[in-house]
């Protein structure tokens, strides 16, 4: 009888051990971003990882990894089978076709413009479209101005273009824009660029400094030209299915931490752009600053009617007009 109470009142003790042991027991959360750890992004998921877990002693782990393929884990995101994700818009209009407006050519004129834009009530009516599609648009992010790189072939103005099989995006703007300039606009996720620069299945390819720098296309590509002819946003999205779980407190938490990672991702990028086209040259990188940017802008205007059409030219106004 001795045992039987004995073995019940230490099954019963294991038991609450157990459950007090679950109760304490962090959830893990995961956030994918695509690019290097020390990269805009990959700092800005380690600034938005400690925030969490320092504002809520601990409660949620943010497990850190890299995907490449962003509209997977957009995808992913949105079906809930991940919480976050953080990458380039690249994608995001297949999602939110509004947010492409943000990818037309010049539209931007620096980066206090454009993030003028994505911070105000412009961009936060994007954010809050997502819902729609079971996704939060927590915070607009950056890649920065994207630059044109070519390998063999040197560019010096905008006709040389005419006939090159540049990569993009798997974005229509950004594909019609090059089209308009007489490019073969040649369109691949990001994981297989290495390998199409490398087999000389594109001739070039255009990114932000930070993405240029971070990962290593100096060893890719001979010429890298300053044309900064496109603003490449980013966004940190989260999923619906997780968010409706959280109460107040928490989603502030989260919150919080968007708003560290957008500070620490731009301002990475600005120190990319401080510093970066030094270290591509020292790399042996073959820079070339655009004097006549205007002469791109000339190249690429016979495809904003369409755009105006699209997305609308009272929008695209009110985005130029920002102040």
């Amino acid at each position: 009888m001795l045992r039987r109470s004995f073995l019940a009142a230490s099954a019963a003790t294991l038991a609450l051990v157990s459950t007090t042991a679950l109760a304490q027991s962090p959830r893990q959360i995961t956030l994918t971003h695509s690019s290097p750890a020390n990269s805009h992004f990959g700092l800005a998921a380690i600034t938005f990882k400690e925030v969490v877990e320092k504002e809520s002693n601990g409660r949620y782990r943010v497990v850190i990894q890299r995907l490449d393929n962003e509209r997977e884990a957009l995808e992913s995101v949105q079906l809930g089978s991940q919480e976050f994700s953080m990458g380039s818009t690249g994608p995001v209009g297949n999602f939110v076709p509004a947010v492409r407006a943000l990818d037309v050519p010049f539209i931007f004129r620096d980066y206090a413009h454009a993030r003028g834009v994505v911070d105000g009530k412009i961009g936060q009516d994007m954010l809050k479209d997502f819902t729609r599609r079971n996704i939060v648009g927590l915070a607009f992010m950056e890649n920065g101005f994207r630059h044109l790189t070519t390998g063999g072939k040197l560019v010096e103005k905008p006709e040389d273009v005419k006939g090159l099989k540049i990569r993009t995006m798997e974005n229509p703007v950004h594909m019609s824009a090059w089209r308009a300039a007489g490019v073969l606009p040649t369109p691949m996720a990001f994981s297989e660029l290495p390998p199409a620069l490398q087999q000389g299945t594109v001739d070039g390819q255009e990114n932000p400094i930070p993405v240029i720098l971070s990962n290593n296309f100096n060893q890719l590509q001979k010429y890298l030209y300053l044309t900064g002819h496109v603003y490449s946003a980013g966004l940190l999205a989260g999923s619906q299915t997780f968010w409706t779980t959280l109460n107040e407190g928490d989603r502030k938490i989260f919150q919080n931490a968007a708003r560290a990672a957008v500070k620490t991702n731009r301002d990475k990028v600005e120190a990319d752009e401080r510093d970066g086209v030094a270290e591509l040259r020292r790399r042996g990188m073959d820079v070339r600053e655009v004097a006549n940017r205007a002469s791109y802008q000339e190249a690429m205007k016979s495809a904003m009617p369409d755009f105006e059409r699209q997305f609308g030219a009272d929008l695209l106004k009110a985005i130029r007009d920002q102040k």
